[in-house]
């Protein structure tokens, strides 16, 4: 009925929403700009529309459903920064239509990309990254989109006038919640979703999950940045077919974002990179001025460097000789592999992997991981190490690691939280790097300036090293200046927000003094992410400025904190204004300086 050639332009719907014009159509119908009449101002109206008026009575009843299940998901996620707010849900001669925000000068991925082309890699990242945020917040409330893809992504003006400057996902029309019973909508003659979207999970029958989310976000970001996606074929069928079967075509525009898709791409969705890991990455290529979150109201920079528990904290800031001087931030690469001189080098995640396969011994006893590494003992998993990188430049060529026995005399620049085993030394050059990467993934996700790092056995010094390669965790910038993850002591006072990662809880003893505590217990703040501050802010001007930005950049409402009750918190230390990187830590906390407790919120 809303579909016959008499319903468009000058219908006034439920009374009150005057019809203006179509902006588009999609699955579920026609999308109006509609005027308010009540409170006299712009909305936009989703109409159903039925195709054959002869539909199946059940199949009409799921379509509906839909309708009514996309406003209740959707209201859910009211006041995202990065969803299509629903305002309401009505009915108008016996059928549902959705009240919207009415986005102006608004214009989906799709369409601009068949305008103007794909944008670069580092655009492409901070879409994925707003998208992601959405995403997760609907995960969180356990509500999965399912049909995430170019056309469901809106580009906006922002505050600032920039003509895309906004992100928001929309259309959550076959959304499900797949934990309450409620009923799948999934139609008799097709597949719930988007062909060569779909997760191949999906495309086989599963079930609608955030790992299949993601993967039609890496579908999503592969077509931004290459212009076409991944399984583009020439008909439906066959584009599900090949998300099944077949590899995803080699990307040639992705550069810095590759890896990213890659990982999002995996048909395993049990090896599919996670939300969190995808975080990490994609802030990495993002600028850095909108890279993550922050705010200062408390500063590390006068901390010791790390120091077990048992032990006073010495004088803050102390740095050991190897790990002086400033590090520079490197431009993100290409994951790219290469063979120089026996140096199994693979690069990747904005210049963050490289696996080290290091020279063979001129004779005598083999080392394990060769002359240029310079060990002649086989790392142990929790060795923290310091790296000397030839000509000073960090994450370029081969470094010489020695052992830091305690992770704190000399502010440790990483350590090793993980290894991978071989049957033979070639197994462990050509698998060894990315199955590093894959076990450093959740860690590095965590924390806010850290790369991965493969040490990989040199064929004389396979067997020293047990045939395994060391999969280490370095500082990107600078030290660590501490044990990282697990190898945390609960108690230890931080020496550097190097090693705060996100929802770790503090203990705050003073401006300068946070340690590290158990959520199940009390605490008094929650670390949630990281920003990172302008090139010209000097450390003095963070202690005062970074609380505005962790309250602007990462609002703990977001988190799903009450804002009446919770404000955002901030800790900065030396070590990133030392590097050049401005990294701010975020964190929530009570407003009337009351403990927090529990899992929270």
């Amino acid at each position: 009925m809303p579909s016959s050639p008499t319903s468009g332009v000058g219908r006034v719907i439920a009374g009150r929403y005057l019809l203006l014009r179509r902006l588009g159509s999609g699955g579920m119908g026609h999308v109006w700009l509609a005027h308010d009449q009540r409170l006299a101002c712009e909305v936009a109206l989703k109409e159903i529309v039925f195709g054959d008026p002869a539909e199946p009575g059940q199949e009409r009843e799921a379509r509906v459903a839909r309708a009514r299940a996309e406003a209740r998901h959707a209201a859910g996620l009211r006041g995202h920064p990065h969803v299509v707010t629903v305002h309401d849900v009505l009915e108008h001669e016996g059928l549902p239509w959705i009240v919207m925000e009415y986005v102006a000068g608004a214009v989906d991925l799709r369409e601009l990309l068949a305008r103007s082309g794909p944008p670069a890699p580092a655009e492409c990242a901070r879409i994925g990254l707003a998208v992601l945020d959405a995403l997760t917040a609907g995960h969180e409330r356990g509500v999965m989109h399912r049909d995430v893809k170019p056309a469901n992504i809106l580009l906006a003006p922002d505050r600032t006038g920039s003509p895309y400057g906004r992100v928001l996902l929309t259309d959550y029309g076959i959304s499900v919640q797949p934990d309450t019973g409620e009923t799948r909508y999934t139609m008799a003659s097709a597949l719930v979703g988007t062909a060569g979207y779909l997760a191949p999970e999906r495309a086989t029958g599963g079930p609608p999950t955030p790992a299949a989310d993601l993967f039609s976000l890496g579908c999503t970001l592969y077509h931004a940045v290459e212009g076409h996606g991944p399984f583009a074929r020439e008909s439906p069928l066959a584009s599900v077919t090949a998300v099944v079967m077949e590899d995803p075509r080699p990307p040639v525009r992705a550069g810095a974002l590759e890896p990213v898709l890659r990982g999002l791409l995996t048909k395993d969705p049990e090896l599919r990179a996670t939300a969190r890991e995808v975080e990490a990455e994609l802030a990495r290529i993002v600028t850095p001025q909108t890279e993550a979150y922050a705010r200062t109201r408390t500063d590390l920079g006068s901390q010791p460097p790390w120091a077990a528990s048992a032990h006073p904290a010495p004088e803050a800031g102390a740095r050991g000789p190897a790990a002086t001087g400033t590090r520079r931030r490197p431009r993100p690469h290409a994951l790219r592999a290469a063979l120089v001189g026996g140096l199994g080098l693979v690069l990747a995640l904005g210049g963050a992997w490289y696996a080290l396969a290091g020279r063979e011994d001129g004779g005598g006893t083999a080392v394990p991981y060769g002359e240029a590494v310079g060990l002649v003992q086989p790392l142990k998993e929790g060795d923290c190490v310091l790296a000397d990188w030839p000509g000073g430049s960090p994450f370029t060529g081969t470094p010489r690691l020695t052992r830091d026995p305690t992770c704190a005399d000399q502010a440790p620049d990483g350590q090793v939280v993980a290894f991978v085993e071989a049957a033979s030394d070639e197994e462990a050059r050509e698998r060894g790097p990315a199955r590093c990467e894959e076990r450093t993934r959740e860690l590095r996700g965590r924390l806010a300036d850290v790369r991965a790092l493969a040490v990989v056995p040199t064929p004389d010094g396979f067997e020293a090293a047990g045939g395994r390669t060391a999969c280490l965790v370095l500082g990107a910038h600078g030290p660590v200046y501490g044990p990282l993850g697990d190898r945390r002591r609960p108690g230890t006072a931080f020496a550097d927000t190097a090693t705060m990662q996100r929802r770790d809880c503090l203990d705050v003893r003073s401006r300068r003094e946070a340690r590290l505590v158990s959520c199940d217990g009390r605490y008094d703040e929650q670390v949630l992410g990281f920003t990172r501050l302008g090139e010209d802010v000097t450390l003095a001007e963070a202690r005062t400025e970074s609380d505005t930005a962790c309250a602007r950049e990462v609002p703990p409402r977001d988190y799903g904190f009450d804002p009446s009750v919770h404000e955002a918190g901030s800790w900065t230390s030396e070590g990133p204004w030392k590097s050049g990187t401005h990294v701010v830590v975020c964190t929530v906390r009570r407003q009337n300086g009351g403990t927090m407790e529990g899992a929270e919120p």
